[in-house]
């Protein structure tokens, strides 16, 4: 039997999936809130909590289920609580400034934070903005993006990474007012993995 016989009677595998796949085992209580630094902890009482969520869709606006998004900031001060910061040692104790949250069967996710800080950078004065990791099923690496917000607008025009974005994308870094919920104001911020460059989310590299 030649070559050209075994390979004319090979059978196509079935098509699956890229993961990674995530166990909701993976998440614990008060994962998706970055204002407490535990989860017994009461939340910080420095600046303004805020509701974070968005929904997160490929191509199509398909949605995206158990999707994982990691979000980190700095507090309402604009300061760390990381070596690198110089001024850590006045950076808020009660404020975790880290989370994360996984999407529903309709690619909705939500964090609990308060609205951060901008802040003095090597490269420039930052605007308050919240950076977003998502990761999951059909990517083969995580992709990373920042969310910025229509209150701070007159910051948004010094900022050195917005700066990067095409103007006409710049937009789809800035999340939405959607009203109130248990109090406390809401921003949507919607991630669109695969799209036109109108639709598609601006993504950074790590």
């Amino acid at each position: 039997m030649t070559t050209q016989d075994r390979m004319s009677r090979r059978m196509p595998t079935s098509e699956h999936t890229i993961g990674p796949f995530f166990p909701r085992s993976l998440f614990g209580a008060g994962d998706s809130d970055l204002t407490i630094v535990a989860p017994d902890a009461s939340p910080t009482r420095r600046g303004e909590p805020i509701l974070l969520r968005g929904r997160v869709t490929r191509e199509g606006g398909v949605p995206c289920l158990n999707m994982i998004l990691e979000a980190w900031q700095a507090d309402a001060d604009g300061r760390f609580d990381h070596p690198l910061d110089p001024a850590r040692h006045m950076a808020d104790p009660d404020f975790l400034g880290w989370g994360r949250a996984w999407t529903d069967e309709e690619g909705e996710f939500a964090f609990r934070t308060v609205m951060p800080g901008g802040y003095d950078d090597p490269v420039g004065r930052r605007a308050p903005h919240v950076n977003i990791a998502a990761m999951g099923a059909g990517l083969m690496r995580r992709v990373l993006t920042t969310v910025y917000f229509p209150d701070h607008a007159a910051d948004h025009a010094a900022d050195p990474v917005l700066a990067l974005v095409p103007a006409a994308r710049r937009a789809r870094l800035v999340a939405r007012p959607e009203g109130m919920a248990d109090g406390l104001r809401v921003f949507r911020f919607d991630i669109r993995l695969r799209g036109t460059a109108e639709e598609e989310t601006p993504f950074f590299d790590a």
